[in-house]
């Protein structure tokens, strides 16, 4: 048994496998009438490690063209779990499913392939995916020939894995978010060989460009980079993601010009920490307030980018930004704590004081930015006196909108082996409190702006009614107005006639739609 095997065990009892065989393509094993074919298996050791391997630059990884015409007449459904970098990975396998001659479909019972896109970061997100596998099991059973995979960053934890190889054995393909490009060959592999292919690499391996992409609507996203090496003591991203690597200026530019071409109105600048963007080249010196700076001479009309480590946030950055133009007025900066001393328990490497300071300065030079943010209540050894701390920091910032969480421990996190002392009754009712200022401070910032001219993207109609159309202004605000649908996709002015606690209702200025320039 290999060591990977060894410290794999702890999450898979291997005593009621039979292994069928084991050599450098990995092992087969055979669980309940069920082969399995572990290909590689992830490993939180060589997950946290960040080496000085070289990480290159690959152009050349498209669909195999003997696998162009695997899905002809077939139909594939992917469920997309957490935040926009799983958006993305949706984007690029769509596009390699539609490569491959797949099409398509919102109803599972026609689709030959559902993927499930999942996220690590709540234990919760993790219940909704094996809750659903749930229910897909009994599809699986009427339709045999389903091929259902897990991927995303819940493939990269070993429990996770070890969980579906005892307990959810109809599964047909699980691999992680570092070997995306190779769904093609793993699909491939476990339609032929009728056994569950598990193929999750640990070390993240190389940058992989011109993949395809299948983008939906006026918006793109743009992945500028990929990993972490905060490990704040509470996230499992650095382990799910690998470690921090920049595409080059070069590529990303490219693909942005390629967007203005084809008309796009918005894109937003993907990173777990965009902030850190270059710090990885060796060759140049070029960080992400030069990429911005370039990236604004494209004529796309909105460019906006998540999310923000304020360690990271430097003066170059503030100052580009503060010119403007394409370069929007919102800015997310999860500050997770107001509490320096739980800011230390989180390895956040920034106080409380260089955090505000912070603030300062991206006001000073943008004095109308809307400022939004993530922030944990509950963590291990949170005193009520550290909560409040958190509460006078969001009274200071003026955030206009915050995502709001209890601490959730995540398995092979430094916090998950912290005592986790807060009663749960006591974190909900923070979380409450929390909500409730929240609430209350955007709805004060939304009422400042009854009666002010805003420029609001028109991207479809209202989810609750079909009569009024929603979108979204520069600062990231949702609007509610009344227009036809020929407006939809367009810029247009509005005038804010009334203020709600988490959208404004506008009217049209004029009767004709009118593009921004950038």
């Amino acid at each position: 048994m290999t060591k990977e095997t060894k410290d794999f065990s702890k999450y898979f009892d291997f005593s009621g496998a039979k292994i069928i065989s084991e050599d450098e393509q990995g092992k087969k094993i055979r669980i309940g009438g069920r082969d399995i074919h572990i290909m590689s298996e992830p490993n939180y050791r060589q997950e946290k490690q960040r080496g000085k391997e070289e990480v290159r630059v690959l152009y050349d990884q498209a669909v195999p063209e003997e696998l162009r015409s695997l899905g002809n007449g077939k139909h594939y459904l992917i469920y997309t779990y957490g935040c926009q970098m799983n958006e993305h990975d949706t984007e690029v396998m769509k596009g390699m499913f539609e490569q491959m001659g797949y099409t398509a479909t919102e109803d599972r019972n026609e689709a030959d392939v559902i993927l499930l896109n999942t996220c690590a970061i709540r234990e919760n997100a993790e219940d909704k995916v094996f809750g659903e596998l749930g229910h897909l099991k009994h599809l699986k059973t009427e339709k045999p020939g389903l091929i259902l995979g897990v991927c995303g960053c819940m493939s990269q934890e070993e429990s996770v894995v070890g969980r579906i190889l005892q307990k959810h054995a109809f599964v047909d393909l699980i691999f992680g978010t570092h070997n995306i490009h190779r769904l093609p060959q793993l699909l491939s592999d476990a339609l032929f060989s009728k056994e569950m292919v598990v193929e999750v690499w640990s070390k993240e391996g190389d940058i992989i460009e011109n993949l395809p992409k299948k983008r939906e609507g006026m918006r793109a996203w743009v992945n500028i980079m990929y990993g972490c090496d905060k490990f704040c003591t509470y996230c499992i991203v650095p382990y799910t993601r690998g470690k921090e690597r920049s595409r080059r200026p070069e590529d990303v530019i490219a693909e942005v010009r390629e967007l203005a071409r084809q008309g796009y109105k918005e894109i937003t600048l993907l990173g777990q920490n965009v902030n850190a963007y270059g710090k990885d080249f060796e060759d140049i010196s070029y960080r992400f307030g030069d990429l911005m700076a370039d990236i604004q001479k494209i004529a796309i009309p909105r460019i906006r980018f998540t999310t923000s480590h304020p360690r990271d946030f430097d003066d170059h950055l503030i100052e580009v930004l503060g010119r403007r133009g394409n370069l929007v007025e919102h800015i997310h900066l999860p500050v997770q704590s107001g509490s320096t001393e739980i800011l230390k328990r989180m390895s956040r490497k920034y106080t409380r004081e260089s955090y505000l300071e912070l603030v300062r300065k991206i006001k000073a030079v943008i004095p109308d930015v809307v400022l939004t943010s993530d922030i944990i209540v509950g963590f291990p050894g949170e005193t009520e006196e550290q909560f409040e701390d958190t509460l006078s920091l969001v009274r200071e910032v003026g955030y206009d909108s915050a995502y709001t969480f209890i601490y959730s421990p995540r398995a092979g996190t430094p916090a998950a082996g912290m005592e986790d002392n807060v009663p749960m009754e006591v974190k909900k009712q923070r979380l409450r409190r929390l909500n409730d200022l929240i609430g209350e401070l955007s709805r004060e910032r939304n009422e400042q702006l009854r009666g002010q001219i805003v420029e609001v993207l028109v991207e479809g109609e209202s989810k609750n009614n079909a009569d009024v159309l929603s979108g979204r202004t520069r600062t990231n605000k949702l609007v509610h107005i009344e227009g036809p649908k020929e407006w939809i996709g367009q810029f247009i002015q509005v005038r804010v006639t009334e203020a709600q606690t988490w959208y404004i209702k506008a009217e049209p200025v004029h009767q004709q739609t009118a593009e921004a320039v950038s």
